[in-house]
């Protein structure tokens, strides 16, 4: 073989390992009815699946964050403070919004763990106000949980409560304290009736139902009742709620936005959720006043008692002495001291509040609840400041406690910024009270002062007058706190939330915007397009079977000699006994093309010879042997067909003859030639079986008496066909190859394998066989298999009858079953 066989050679190698991608797209298209099914298949699903879902609705409500000043706020009423501006309210309100605490009181107050349902054509439907009654829960007792109680309205005044449960147990939760238990469900099914109104007290469903007024009710319509796990409920829409700045340009502005399928729920869960913001902004916001007013409360029932002690007292020295006329200067000087009492109050209350400060910055950890330092008249823009500071970062502190794992870095920045603010506050405490204990210094020398000119007054007037200053002290303290609780009670009764509703949530007939229906179907139809396309890929990734004669093309270099197509029939004899059938005719086609070949290949002998092979049993090597030799024969060549298929014979069963005597029997010299040969029903037309099934058939085709037998036959008939045992299961038709002018390789479409012609290839380019040409049999009109190839002429689309495998044939697999089917679409 020289330089260029082998390139050529190479070449076709090449092409084999190529995805033959034009192949790929006729067989899609070749089965378009199967893409149609698929993607029919795959709509309807998508409808059943999109008429089941309900509906998803979103709405939205927009609240805004604002830093509003107290109107009545003034220098001596700064009992009010702020958390970081506006910014930093904000962030807490996101985070508060997505907190546990938060969605546990607005679905605490919404009572969303109860649900009113209704059957719809698919599944129970959340109605929620929609139905015509109301269940006020008995929430300390325990309510089943995930189980539907049916409601059967019989009247205006009556009602049935029914249920068939097939559980023996269940879990109950108590609304009260939140707590679940383990119920008992007896009796497991219930049909009985109430009144409107009446205490209900089942084991595991307890309550009061009521008839909403005004509604119109349908006799014997069915409502249900359904309790869910409180805690599962919160999460659901902690989880479900967004909220975030409405724009870039209005960070202040924050919207808040739900997903469900109930319009209803949603609005009523957005403006509880907003109202409930705003209430705990508010007692947030009063906080410190009311922790103010909580300590003048506390001071004024302790400065009330003292007042009425030392009333008591003055009256009790009044109804004992007589009533003492004092002097004008010594009225004064009483009056100066009543003044210098009255600032040592005040200052000896600065000094208590800070010691008080002091002490609750080193012992508690909770600073939220500091007094206003303006409440005993502390009026240091520094104290003021580092109090308000650290209220807030508190504050800031326990709303970080509901969204955030303690232990987080969010937690040590706040407590480093708590700390920072404690030293600050701390060392401005100590130096105010080196300040203040001054002021009490000198103040107690002026009252020690006055206090000696009283020694020359009579003990009588002392008494009185020391009585007299108590009595004035205590009148002006109380007066003091009762200004001070005063201002404490206007600020919080003046301030307002700081988040006010601006767009509330509402039910304004937008239409759903889920499910995606048109995005289902849309999946639906990739899916069943793509599925059976990425099938098929698969299938003709793997499938090693010729199915077209484009493929023998590009997979070898011999000549396609012809194409024989399907046919039905009984037998093998289909030339002679359907002469005008399309498959006897591609026959007589052969038979011109093998005249052809014969002219090209000129032999000194008389006859002829066709080797007739296939690379495994039933790929139609005996059908094409027999009725090529017919062809022959009826054109009037004497022809003589021999059964070299020592190893199995089939061909004797056409022609209604037995195995017993045949070429084996010749080879070992057990029978003449007249003793083996037959003459067939066919004129022109003899035939040699191979008898019997010999030990060693490769030894005999090697024999001097086969070449013997085939010198004799030459000088005898025309045309000699040899229909030999598969190349590529045994070796012998190498053996007989010698004896040919020509070989025809037979290869049926959609059987044989492409390794077998690259077996034939080989030996082909190594010599081993010559003159050779391959004939497609099963060949049927495919444009997914035939495309770029013909021969102008086509035959018969029936079903060929071939002889058994040449093994014995596995039952097939219902894989295989389905890959027969694909190929036979």
């Amino acid at each position: 073989m020289d330089f260029k066989d082998y390139n050529e050679y190479d070449n076709i190698e090449q092409q084999h390992v190529g995805f033959d991608f034009k192949g790929f797209l006729f067989k899609v298209l070749n089965l378009w009815k199967l893409l149609l099914f698929c993607v029919g298949i795959a709509l309807i699903v998508a409808y059943f699946i999109n008429v089941r879902k309900q509906n998803i609705y979103r709405l939205e409500s927009l609240i805004t964050v604002n830093n509003d000043q107290n109107p009545f706020f003034t220098a001596n009423t700064s009992i009010s403070f702020n958390w970081g501006g506006v910014s930093g309210k904000v962030g807490s309100i996101i985070t508060e919004v997505k907190t546990r605490s938060h969605n546990e009181l607005v679905v605490d107050s919404l009572e969303y763990y109860k649900q009113y349902l209704k059957q719809g054509k698919y599944h129970l439907l959340d109605i929620y106000k929609a139905a015509p009654f109301s269940m006020h829960t008995d929430k300390t007792k325990p309510q089943l949980l995930n189980q539907p109680i049916g409601i059967r309205i019989l009247d205006n005044q009556k009602f049935e409560i029914f249920y068939d449960l097939e559980i023996n147990s269940g879990v109950g939760q108590n609304y009260d304290s939140k707590d679940k238990i383990q119920l008992s469900i007896s009796p497991k099914s219930l049909n009985k009736t109430f009144n409107f109104g009446d205490s209900i007290n089942l084991p595991f469903f307890s309550g009061v139902i009521v008839l909403k007024p005004g509604v119109s009710i349908n006799p014997n319509e069915e409502y249900f009742i359904r309790y869910l796990n409180f805690d599962s409920v919160v999460n659901q829409y902690k989880n479900a709620i967004t909220i975030a700045p409405a724009s870039r340009d209005a960070s202040s502005v924050l919207k808040l936005s739900l997903i469900g399928l109930n319009k209803s729920k949603i609005v009523d869960f957005l403006n509880a959720t907003s109202a409930i913001l705003s209430r705990t902004e508010l007692e947030r916001k009063n906080l410190y006043a009311t922790n103010t007013i909580k300590f003048i409360d506390s001071s004024l029932g302790a400065v009330n008692a003292d007042l009425k002690a030392i009333t008591s007292e003055m009256n009790d020295f009044r109804q004992i002495n007589k009533v003492v006329d004092v002097k004008e200067e010594i009225t004064q000087l009483s009056e100066r001291l009543k003044g210098l009492d009255k600032d040592k109050l005040i200052e000896q209350s600065k000094l208590n509040y800070l010691n008080n400060l002091e002490n609750y910055l080193s012992t508690k950890t909770d600073y939220s609840q500091i007094v206003s330092p303006t409440s005993v008249g502390i009026e240091e823009i520094n104290i003021l400041s580092s109090v308000r500071n650290i209220i807030g970062l508190s504050v800031e502190r326990k709303n970080l406690e509901y969204s955030t794992k303690e232990g987080s870095t969010l937690f040590n920045e706040l407590d480093r910024r708590i700390d920072t603010e404690k030293k600050v506050l701390l060392e401005t405490v100590g130096v105010t009270k080196q300040t203040i204990g001054t002021q009490l210094g000198i103040i107690n020398q002026k009252i020690a002062q006055l206090e000696s000119e009283l020694i020359e007054l009579p003990i009588e007037q002392q008494e009185y007058l020391k009585i007299q200053r108590k009595l004035d002290i205590s009148r002006e303290a109380y007066d003091i706190y009762q200004a001070k609780r005063g201002e404490a009670a206007i600020v919080k009764a003046a301030n307002v939330s700081d988040i006010t509703v601006i767009d509330e949530a509402k039910d304004i007939g937008n239409g759903p915007i889920g499910p995606k229906k048109s995005l289902n179907y849309m999946l639906a139809l990739m899916i069943g397009f793509f599925s059976p396309v990425l099938l098929i890929f698969v299938i003709h990734l793997l499938d090693n079977t010729i199915h077209g004669s484009d493929e023998v093309v590009k997979l070898s270099k011999i000549p396609i000699l012809g194409l024989i197509g399907k046919y039905r029939y009984k037998n093998n004899l289909v030339a002679y006994e359907k002469p005008k059938s399309a498959v006897a005719e591609s026959f007589r086609a052969l038979r011109s093309s093998l005249q052809f070949i014969f002219k090209q290949n000129p032999s000194q002998d008389r006859a002829k010879t066709l080797m007739i092979t296939s690379s495994v049993s039933g790929e139609g090597k005996t059908f094409a042997s027999i009725n090529i030799a017919t062809v022959y024969a009826l054109s009037g060549k004497k022809t003589i067909l021999l059964g070299l298929d020592l190893r199995k014979p089939k061909i004797f069963d056409d022609f209604g003859i037995t195995n017993e005597k045949g070429i084996v029997n010749y080879l070992i010299e057990d029978a003449s030639l007249a003793e083996i040969k037959t003459q067939t029903h066919i004129e022109n037309l003899d035939l040699v079986t191979s008898g019997p099934i010999p030990p060693n058939p490769s030894e005999l085709l090697m024999s001097e008496e086969l070449k013997e037998l085939i010198t004799k036959l030459k000088k005898e008939y025309d045309i000699i066909i040899l229909d030999t045992p598969p190349l590529g299961l045994v070796t012998d038709a190498l053996e007989i190859v010698q004896y040919a002018d020509a070989t025809v390789f037979m290869v049926r479409l959609d059987y044989t394998k492409k390794g077998m012609l690259q077996l034939v290839n080989a030996k082909y380019h190594k010599g081993e066989l010559k003159n050779i040409h391959f004939v497609l049999n099963f060949y049927r009109h495919k444009n997914s298999n035939n495309y770029g190839y013909g021969y102008g002429y086509g035959y018969g689309y029936g079903y060929g009858v071939y002889g058994n495998a040449y093994h014995e044939r596995d039952k097939k697999s219902m894989l295989k079953r389905i890959g027969d089917f694909f190929q036979s679409l």
